[in-house]
């Protein structure tokens, strides 16, 4: 569009020169004063438009990264308490609502093992001891975790939450979660071919691929798939 503005302009001013009597001369002037002002404005609007659509998609995903933090804290405890990851939301936030969590105290003690013949040896062995309990919801005071599976910005639609199991080492198996949500729908509205763009990055300082996403049903992880600069804004708001 702005090619043809700038070829058109060309035309404009030779059509001027050409043709035209001297009289009549201001006519196209206007003409070509309003062609500028255009091709000014859609110059600065291909500039800027980029930069605030890279704005607003960092504020989007920021509140949809938060919300995954708070449901993957969830799923690590109550792996540690059960063994298992879990896709039962209702559940998840039962758990958190009237669940404990161990405390355990490790420590190192010496026992006199009796190798026969009279011989004693010392042995240190390590012995891991439950001294007491406290509740799961002690790590989520002023954490939204009522709410944390509905999508930030994305009425009536929830996190994809899901459980499975990989073989770490043969014979191995450790459970695994993922949850997710489409790019696409906590961007809807903002220039398409941005949002097609987005869909596609790979740059290491970006969230990668058409999901916004933390854990994996592919390898044992319980890491998101957003750069370290949305963990960085969280340090600085609790500053």
């Amino acid at each position: 569009m702005i090619l043809g503005a700038v070829l058109a302009s060309v035309l404009v001013a030779f059509v001027i020169v050409k043709y035209l009597p001297l009289k009549l001369r201001w006519i196209p002037s206007i003409l070509l004063l309003v062609l500028a002002i255009f091709l000014g404005f859609k110059i600065y609007n291909g500039i800027m438009e980029p930069i605030k659509f890279s704005k607003e998609k960092v504020e989007k995903f920021a509140g949809v990264v938060e919300s995954l933090k708070i449901i993957r804290d969830a799923e690590v405890h109550f792996y540690e308490v059960n063994g298992k990851y879990t896709k039962d939301k209702a559940g998840l936030i039962k758990f958190i609502d009237s669940d404990s969590i161990a405390l355990t105290e490790t420590k190192t003690i010496v026992e006199k093992v009796n190798r026969g013949g009279g011989i004693i040896i010392d042995v240190e062995k390590r012995v891991t001891d439950t001294i007491g309990f406290e509740p799961v919801l002690k790590y989520f005071t002023d954490r939204a975790y009522k709410t944390m599976f509905n999508v930030p910005g994305v009425e009536g639609t929830e996190f994809e939450v899901e459980v499975g199991e990989v073989e770490k080492v043969q014979g191995l198996i450790v459970p695994t979660f993922r949850a997710r949500t489409p790019k696409k729908d906590v961007l809807k509205g903002m220039n398409e071919s941005l949002v097609k763009q987005e869909l596609e990055v790979k740059e290491s300082d970006q969230i990668k691929g058409e999901y916004v996403s933390v854990g994996s049903l592919d390898e044992v992880t319980t890491g998101g798939n957003w750069p370290p600069s949305y963990d960085k804004r969280d340090g600085a708001k609790k500053e």
